[in-house]
């Protein structure tokens, strides 16, 4: 029994056959904005490349701009088919294309899907990637004499002030690294190679954090040096009082960016899967009415359309046993007498069936 069927007359045929051309234009309008969010979201992610280690990160927005290029694609053939499929004539020539087209459309729609569930589940990854990136670099942000790492330091504090945080995880990040550079350090003072000394890898730690860390909107001045010495400020406490520095960590503040704009992309992307399926489904009603239209050979007449023309649980079997049944067509048995591969051809009598067998006559 048919999924869903619906009878059509040729002027509903025609109707829906109309829209159907329309919508894959708007179709292809949501394409190009798939396209769009996909390369937003990658520039987006290129600007911090910096303090992002190397991961799955990218996946997500090449995917979304591999999927707004193939709809364009496909919605373009879609709107030209269901464009001839209002004349009967025309429509000889899409028959065999159809199903295939419907089939793959679906497999499209299925990783519009796919796009917009990774706008929810890839905050891990990106938690991680950030992470590991502003760890890397935080730690060679005083290098700004090596290749390759120059320009950490102004990247670093400039995503401080813009963001309006401070270290990885917090201000505290910048208390277990050397972010001065050597050449900036007073080795004929005491203090300094008393600081040196102290820590066993000899890096010069203290407890405080650049000048991007420091809250413009304090009223005070900006204490970033000896944070946690009570003594060495007046009228200050440092477990009591606010800080005049972001206490924010950066990775939180950039995955509650990221997190943002992927929900963003994530509803955008659902709604164009709907509007996607929705004009899937009248394809399919449109191919259905038009194929048995032909076969019962009046083309004015009424026919019958539907999504699945047996049930759900018949085309789940009939599909399954196909899948099962590639590659076996050209097998030959190994069964013991069964490796003739003539072993199904049936033989032919060309003479009559009852002959008389005579004797042969004794030499």
């Amino acid at each position: 029994m048919a999924v869903l069927k619906v009878k059509f007359t040729k002027t509903k045929r025609d109707k829906l056959a109309q829209i159907l051309w329309i919508l894959n234009w708007v179709s292809v309008v949501s394409g190009v904005i798939l396209f769009s969010l996909g390369l937003f979201l990658k520039i987006e992610i290129k600007k911090r490349n910096e303090v992002m280690a190397k991961g799955d990160v990218n996946s997500l927005p090449n995917m979304l701009i591999s999927v707004g290029v193939i709809a364009c694609i496909i919605n373009f053939l879609g709107g030209k088919i269901c464009y001839d499929c209002s004349d009967a004539n025309k429509f000889s020539r899409w028959k065999l294309v159809m199903l295939p087209y419907i089939v793959c459309t679906f497999c499209f729609t299925f990783c519009i899907l796919v796009g917009a569930l990774m706008c929810y589940t890839m905050r891990n990854e990106l938690e991680e990637s950030l992470y590991l990136g502003l760890r890397d670099a935080i730690k060679f942000y005083k290098d700004t004499d090596i290749p390759g790492r120059c320009f950490l330091k102004k990247t670093v504090d400039m995503l401080q002030i813009g963001f309006q945080c401070c270290g990885n995880n917090g201000f505290r990040d910048w208390f277990e690294i050397q972010w001065v550079s050597a050449r900036y350090l007073n080795m004929a003072s005491k203090e300094v190679l008393d600081r040196l000394k102290s820590n066993v890898d000899g890096k010069f730690l203290v407890d405080g954090v650049p000048f991007s860390c420091c809250n413009p909107s304090s009223p005070r001045p900006c204490i970033q040096y000896q944070l946690t010495n009570n003594s060495a400020h007046y009228n200050y406490d440092f477990l009591t009082e606010e800080l005049n520095i972001w206490v924010k960590g950066c990775r939180e503040a950039l995955l509650d960016y990221y997190t943002a704009i992927m929900r963003s992309i994530g509803i955008a992307a659902l709604f164009i899967w709907l509007f996607e399926l929705s004009v899937l489904i009248g394809v399919r009603y449109l191919q259905t009415a038009m194929k048995n239209v032909l076969l019962l050979g009046d083309l004015e007449g009424e026919s019958d359309g539907w999504l699945l023309e047996n049930s759900f649980v018949e085309t789940a079997k009939y599909n399954i046993n196909i899948i099962k049944n590639l590659g076996k067509a050209n097998q030959i048995s190994t069964v013991s007498g069964m490796n003739d591969p003539n072993i199904d051809v049936q033989n032919t009598n060309c003479g009559k069936t009852n002959v008389t067998t005579k004797s042969i006559p004794a030499a």
